[in-house]
Parts: structure tokens; C-alpha cells; sequence
């Protein structure tokens, strides 16, 4: 017994690999972009600390170079190092 395929239709999906859906400086979706970004993608990745914390690349760039002092994770307080 053989069978034909006559049409397939694939579907797939894709999620970032965080633990929160959300930005925590931006409070807009990881699935989205950045408020500084206008279409999500490429642009406008996730970046990791080292406390394995998540947030946009613009968000947690702008939260690094406003602080006066050592940048701490804004979810944790902790010393902020971006994860290698």
C-alpha cells in the first residue's frame, strides 16, 4: 500500500527562550519589540545577564548608561554583567 501526499501545510511558532513573556524595564512583550524599535526582529534582541535576567538589547543598554554608578539588574540589584 502506497499513499500520496497531495498538500501539506506546515505551521511553526517560535518563542524566546526567557522566563518572564515580558520586558522588565519596558513592560512590552519579549515576542514584540522595544518602544525605541519599530518592527520586532533582528534589531531588537534579548539579551541575557549573568543573573540569567532578560530584556531587550535598547532597553538594558539605556538602563546601563543611566546609572551614575555600577549598573545592577534592574529585576534583582544585582552587579549587572552581560551573560557570555
Amino acid at each position: 500500500m502506497k499513499v500520496k501526499i497531495l498538500q501539506w501545510h506546515a505551521v511553526a511558532s517560535w518563542t524566546w527562550d526567557a522566563q518572564d513573556e515580558t520586558c522588565g524595564i519596558c513592560r512590552m512583550a519579549f515576542d514584540g519589540c522595544c518602544p525605541d524599535c519599530k518592527l520586532p526582529g533582528d534589531d531588537c534582541p534579548l539579551i541575557w545577564g549573568a543573573c540569567n535576567h532578560a530584556f531587550h538589547l535598547h532597553c538594558i543598554l539605556k538602563w546601563v548608561n543611566s546609572q551614575t554608578s555600577q549598573a545592577h539588574c534592574p529585576m534583582c540589584r544585582r552587579e549587572w554583567q552581560f551573560k557570555e
